[in-house]
C-alpha cells in the first residue's frame, strides 16, 4: 500500500525569535582536525582548574568561539570518555549561551575528575578557566 501524501500545511514557526545579530546568535563552530588541537596547545593560554584543562588561542576575527573537547585514554575506556567528553559539551554549551565568546579557538580537556564533579562545579570550572584566560 503506497504512503499517503503528507498535508501542505505551513511551518509552524520557530520557537527561538530571529535574532538582528548574527554573531551572537550564531551556534559555536567545532575545532575537528588533529593541527587545530596542536595549534590551540602550542600557542594558546593554558589554565587548569578543577575537572578541566582550557586552552585558549586568539583568532584575527570575529566569529563565534570555535570549540574542541577531548579525553585521554587515562580517564578510562571509550564508554567512560564519550560520557565524560558530552557532560564537557554540555556544560560548555549553557555557559556559553550565556556568555558568549568570539574571536577564540579552545579546547576543553576532560580529567578523571570531570566525570566525578558536580555538574554546577564543573561549569564554575570552566568559567574561571575562561577568566584565567582572558576569553
Amino acid at each position: 500500500m503506497p504512503a499517503s501524501p503528507r498535508p501542505d500545511s505551513p511551518r509552524p514557526a520557530s520557537p527561538r525569535p530571529a535574532s538582528t545579530d548574527a554573531v551572537t546568535d550564531a551556534k559555536p563552530g567545532r575545532l575537528k582536525k588533529r593541527a587545530e588541537f596542536l595549534r590551540a596547545a602550542s600557542s594558546g593560554k593554558k589554565a587548569a582548574i578543577g575537572g578541566v584543562v582550557l586552552q585558549a588561542l586568539p583568532r584575527s576575527d570575529d566569529l563565534p568561539a570555535r570549540l574542541g573537547f577531548t579525553v585521554t585514554k587515562k580517564v578510562g575506556n571509550a564508554v567512560i570518555r564519550n560520557r565524560t567528553r558530552r557532560r564537557l559539551k554540555e556544560a560548555a554549551r549553557l555557559l556559553l549561551a550565556q556568555r558568549p565568546v568570539t574571536g577564540v579557538d579552545l579546547v576543553l580537556i576532560g580529567r578523571d575528575s570531570t566525570r566525578k564533579r558536580n555538574f554546577i562545579t564543573l561549569q564554575g570550572d570552566i568559567r574561571r578557566a575562561l577568566e584565567r584566560t582572558g576569553v
